[in-house]
């Protein structure tokens, strides 16, 4: 599967919410999500948990830019995820928790993001479809850029677990 994503810092998430309602989008709801993310050669693996939810692995690759970009990935399940990397040979690198708001916008998943000891971000993503193609999907994204552009602090090019990394780094 593919999506072009856009991530950034989020000035003020009560008034994103506010704009989301005002565009039509539809609260989907709140969800407590921990991503153990897991050190491979290629690309990124993370398993993401969420109470009420079956485990689900992300394995994707996409590019570090802070542009809108496209991603390539696949989700599978427990069983799959075992077939695939088997259990012992996976090396846990971080654990990120986050409480996220999911809204809907036409074909477009908006995350509010409240990221533990990261801060506050929003992120836009438009699945690649026969409907929304790549050049439709980036339109959305740069629709979406400008009626947030007072809201967004800087554009994020990493993932949450980059972040994370960074932020342990600058402690030691």
């Amino acid at each position: 599967m593919q999506n072009i994503e856009f991530k950034a810092e989020l000035r003020d998430i009560h008034a994103a919410r506010t704009q989301l309602r005002v565009l039509g989008a539809q609260f989907i709801g709140t969800l407590e999500q921990t991503d153990t993310y897991y050190k491979l050669a290629d690309g990124r693996l993370k398993k993401r948990e969420a109470p009420g939810e079956p485990v689900e692995w992300l394995f994707y690759h996409r590019p570090d830019r802070i542009t809108p970009k496209m991603c390539n990935y696949t989700i599978l399940n427990d069983e799959q995820a075992k077939l695939r990397w088997g259990t012992h040979s996976l090396r846990q690198w971080l654990v990120v928790k986050k409480t996220r708001d999911l809204w809907m916008l036409d074909d477009v998943r908006i995350h509010l993001d409240q990221v533990e000891d990261i801060g506050t971000f929003i992120e836009f993503e438009a699945m690649v479809t026969k409907r929304c193609n790549v050049k439709e999907c980036h339109m959305a994204m740069g629709e979406l850029r400008e009626v947030f552009e007072s809201l967004l602090g800087e554009a994020i090019s990493v993932s949450y677990s980059d972040l994370m990394e960074q932020g342990l780094a600058e402690k030691t």
